[in-house]
């Protein structure tokens, strides 16, 4: 294991010079503290965990120092904001300090979020509040933790600086990581200011330092973006599976490498609902839980336009066209696991379907259903089911026909239960849990952050101790309403 001082770094991106990030230095919080970090995150640096009580720890992601060899870079990009396009966004409260090269060869951006003004700011104060810091490094590490493609996060700082959101907060820092922080916006920005020999040049930089496979293929661009559709088709297919609603998926918020990334208003489903809008700014519904499917094929169209002076147009239909079978066959497996089926039959699309619609028509909480559907026979499991639907008769024919499935996979009740409770969360990021541990955070309490952090980082354990984060919400915590600066 490493201490913070033996970090090795090669700022790749920092190289590709001033046309594509501008030099700028963190602004340092007052009286920064520790809020959180995760050992799990800091593993991927071959970090020791006892770094995390250094007094440096704190200093290096608070902005109070810097590592000689880092080189902190706002990033330049656009992007399409709720369907309009935005000419000019980039970094304008995060720094992608450079890049790490961990002892298994593997580059991770540690990336500073509220690290103050750059040159994107915009009309913004560059800062991060700690709600907003804390609500992404729950989610970040509860995504991973779920099998679901996401950046990391290695910690929040907090400080008692004073920042002003609604209302006023306390200023916050957040270390993400992730192999990359290149945008879809990152694309349209150089294609539609029409310079298209950076254009060419970032296109190059993101095959040689993420794809490298692809360069083996004889048409490297048409390889690229094939498996970006394959592999934003498989996040989407996750988040779907698992309930959640990341709130603003806007292009500058949609990862080259098909990760979750810019945690804003997002949401895991309480009841559930396929038209759930967790942002409250959001009243169209363009970012609904049910639209997040639609929404990223639509993206994926604004990079292919940005991609079309390397690409043509016919071999950019041919890949966006891998996207829709790629979705439904890689959440369809998932939901079939989540039933407890191994094996794949014609039934199983429609029986999912009609328990989807059972659960919307009831509102059944969505976590929790799959989780007893393995808890005991599926006879059994059925009929304290059956308890929460509205529509008895629905549910007893949905239930007949679920019970003659599972009976094909000949699977004794005690391997179904350990198969089921493997993919079947019992612990979920509700938002009512993560409002609490800020409650607490924001009056100087990070113990219960960090234990719901704790529960979290392992979801499909049984935790006897910590049966409280699996009860079902209370009515008011089902109706938090989320902001984007949030």
């Amino acid at each position: 294991m490493k201490t913070l001082t033996q970090l090795h770094f090669d700022n790749r991106f920092a190289r590709l010079g001033d046309t594509f990030s501008t030099k700028v230095q963190p602004q340092p919080m007052s009286e920064p503290k520790l809020v959180v970090a995760s050992e799990a995150a800091m593993a991927l640096l071959d970090l020791d965990p006892a770094e995390a009580e250094q007094p440096l720890f704190t200093e290096l992601f608070s902005g109070h120092k810097l590592w000689s060899t880092a080189e902190p870079r706002a990033m330049v990009y656009s992007g399409h904001q709720f369907g309009v396009y935005n000419p000019q966004l980039g970094d304008g409260r995060g720094l992608l300090l450079g890049e790490v090269r961990n002892q298994a060869g593997e580059y991770w951006d540690l990336h500073l979020k509220g690290a103050g003004l750059t040159p994107y700011s915009r009309m913004g104060d560059g800062r991060a509040v700690l709600r907003s810091s804390i609500r992404e490094f729950l989610a970040s590490e509860h995504l991973h933790a779920l099998g679901i493609p996401s950046s990391r996060a290695l910690c929040v700082t907090g400080s008692s600086e004073p920042v002003y959101r609604e209302r006023q907060e306390r200023g916050a820092m957040l270390l993400r990581l992730a192999p990359s922080h290149v945008r879809f916006g990152h694309f349209e920005f150089f294609y539609y200011t029409r310079q298209h020999e950076a254009l060419r040049q970032l296109l190059d930089h993101v095959l040689a330092c993420h794809f490298p496979k692809c360069l083996e293929e004889a048409e490297p661009e048409r390889a690229f973006f094939t498996r970006v559709v394959e592999r934003t088709a498989e996040m989407i297919a996750r988040w779907q599976a698992y309930g959640f609603c990341h709130g603003v998926m806007n292009t500058d918020n949609m990862s080259i490498l098909g990760i979750t990334f810019d945690f804003g208003p997002y949401a895991f489903l309480d009841d559930f609902d396929a038209r759930h809008v967790c942002n409250h700014s959001d009243h169209g519904g363009r970012y609904s839980f049910e639209n997040q499917v639609p929404i990223a094929h639509w993206n994926l169209a604004a990079l292919a336009q940005a991609l079309s002076p390397f690409i043509a147009v016919e071999k950019l239909r041919e890949a966006m066209a891998l996207f829709l079978p790629r979705y439904e066959s890689v959440w369809l497996d998932l939901m079939r696991q989540r039933l407890g089926l191994r094996t794949e039959q014609d039934v199983d699309k429609p029986l999912v379907q009609e328990l989807l619609q059972l659960m919307q028509t009831s509102a059944i909480d969505y976590t929790r259903f799959f989780r007893e559907l393995g808890d005991s026979a599926p006879a059994q499991a059925l009929r304290r089911l059956r308890e929460d639907f509205l529509d008895l008769p629905g549910f007893d024919a949905w239930a007949e026909r679920y019970r003659q499935r599972s009976e094909l996979e000949g699977i004794a009740q005690e391997a179904r239960q350990a198969q089921m409770h493997a993919v079947n969360p019992k612990y979920i990021l509700r938002n009512y849990l993560a409002q609490q541990v800020i409650e607490a955070a924001e009056q100087g309490d990070y113990g219960p952050v960090r234990e719901l952090h704790q529960v979290l980082s392992r979801p499909f354990d049984e935790q006897p101790d910590m049966q409280r984060y699996a009860e079902r919400p209370p009515e008011w915590g089902k109706h938090l309403q989320i902001s984007c600066s949030s």
